[in-house]
């Protein structure tokens, strides 16, 4: 008898899933989410070259809080902030799996304040 997926399991099945469909070019990085307890972070990934070309954390942040809403929010603006240096502004956003709701809408809310399209 098969046992139940963890969450984790779960949150992993759902991201290899989705990762299947989406793709970051040059000309519209994926955006990926990383989230742990206490952090999250960021970037702009060009799947093409396999490179980073933008990253943010909340770790960098002036703040020195741990991760909140108002923190993502913060750190999808910095990442967007980023991104115009670059003269990137469409973006394909990859949520790693996570329901879109709390830290991972802030972050998308604060990247579309800043500019970025998805």
């Amino acid at each position: 008898m098969n046992r139940p997926l963890s969450k984790y399991e779960q949150r992993l099945r759902r991201h290899r899933r989705v990762r299947r469909r989406i793709f970051g070019t040059a000309e519209r990085p994926r955006l990926a989410v990383f989230r742990s307890l206490k952090h999250i972070s960021a970037q702009l990934i060009d799947d093409t070259v396999g490179r980073t070309l933008v990253a943010v954390s909340d770790r960098q942040m002036k703040s020195g809080k741990s991760a909140t809403v108002a923190v993502s929010k913060d750190v999808g603006r910095q990442l967007a902030e980023r991104a115009k240096t670059l003269k990137i502004r469409r973006v394909v956003f990859d949520r790693a799996g996570h329901t879109y709701h709390g830290q991972v809408k802030a972050l998308a809310d604060g990247a579309r304040a800043g500019g970025l399209e998805f």
